[in-house]
């Protein structure tokens, strides 16, 4: 089959080839949850601890009370999800792994201080990423296949160090609205659209610019996304935080938005590894390729003759 790219400024659309889900399946969608615990904290203070416990209490409920609620709605649902955890949250919490891959989820890579790419060069992510991956390898006898980036921003060095370790996918970059390739590296897209934090993260201390989101307005447009997503037959990517959604009244939307979602059979609610796996075994693999490279700089150059 020949092999369509997009290149920038390409006036052939996605849309001119539909993606291929497995027979019978309209769509796709993924639960998933980034376990960020207190690991964002630490690095924002990574050179001076404050004596204050607000904040890092706060995200401490994640792996307290928020994680068992979240997998319990997943069972509920009878949805497995992907996890995707940072080092230093796995060495802190080692029972969390064990007990995520016992309940049939996927563990996920997710930095290993939750590094801030524009705050480390790409030897520093690369120094991260093999200390990670060790750490998963030691407490669940197995290595991880997918990598979610701290604050979703990636290099072309980082991709190609993910493919260096043989990851299998990435889910940082939000260049379709289905399974990709850029460079060499199998791209599951997120959208800030469907991240829970853009809407609830609420640190308190007077450093917040507006109050939590109310969930009904975010659960009607999550719905929207999703029918949207299902009628063009692309993947729902869904990503929430405990601290966050592990609240009470986050917990009921999502119960909403699953229910929502159950009442379409056509949906393949499947975790991050098995969407990876089928778009490289399937026609999709290659189908829809993407360069790696930033653009040159526009700077340098001169202004067209006769522009204004």
């Amino acid at each position: 089959m020949a092999t369509a790219t997009f290149p920038p400024g390409s006036a052939t659309s996605a849309a001119a080839i539909p993606y291929q889900w497995p027979q019978s399946v309209r769509s796709a969608a993924c639960f998933t949850v980034d376990v960020d615990a207190e690991s964002p904290w630490l690095w924002a203070h990574r050179d001076r601890v404050p004596p204050t416990l607000g904040q890092l209490e706060m995200r401490r409920f994640g792996p307290r009370q928020g994680l068992g609620r979240l997998l319990e709605l997943l069972d509920r649902h009878r949805i497995k999800g992907s996890f995707f955890v940072p080092g230093i949250v796995a060495e802190t919490y080692p029972s969390m792994l064990p007990t995520l891959i016992d309940r049939g989820h996927e563990v996920g890579l997710h930095g290993y201080f939750h590094e801030i790419v524009a705050d480390s060069s790409d030897d520093e992510f690369a120094h991260a990423l093999g200390a990670a991956m060790a750490l998963f390898r030691a407490q669940t006898g197995a290595a991880p296949v997918g990598f979610r980036s701290p604050a979703w921003e990636m290099t072309p060095g980082m991709l190609a160090e993910l493919a260096r370790h043989g990851l299998a996918y990435d889910s940082s970059l939000m260049g379709f609205d289905h399974p990709y390739d850029i460079g060499t590296m199998t791209e599951l897209p997120v959208q800030w659209l469907t991240d829970d934090a853009i809407h609830f993260k609420f640190l308190g201390g007077g450093a917040d610019k507006w109050p939590p989101s109310a969930p009904g307005g975010v659960l009607d447009g999550w719905r929207d996304e999703w029918r949207m997503t299902h009628d063009e037959g692309g993947l729902f990517m869904l990503t929430v935080h405990p601290w966050i959604s592990g609240r009470g009244q986050r917990i009921a939307l999502l119960d909403r938005l699953l229910t929502t979602i159950a009442e379409a059979d056509n949906v393949w609610w499947a975790r991050c590894d098995e969407i990876a796996a089928h778009h490289k075994s399937s026609a999709n693999n290659g189908r829809y390729t993407v360069d790696a490279a930033p653009p040159d700089a526009i700077g340098p150059r001169r202004p067209v003759s006769g522009s204004k």
